[in-house]
């Protein structure tokens, strides 16, 4: 089972690169698909933030922070 963690919300500007976010909008919108009228309704900046959380939770940044060197 997955441990469960305290969490933020923390608002704040990522640097990455911009093949990356190409990358993710393309993955959302093949997962969302188009609406009736061929639009795609989706949050992207959402999409970002939630990968990007994930990815922090997994790759342990709370241990990478405690590292003081």
């Amino acid at each position: 089972m997955a441990e469960i963690k305290d969490t933020i919300t923390v608002h704040l500007n990522v640097e990455m690169t911009t093949r990356s976010l190409e990358t993710i909008v393309e993955n959302v919108k093949k997962k969302v698909g188009r609406d009736k009228n061929g639009v795609y309704r989706v949050d992207t900046a959402d999409s970002v933030s939630k990968m990007v959380s994930r990815f922090l939770l997994e790759k342990d940044f709370e241990g990478y922070v405690k590292k003081t060197d």
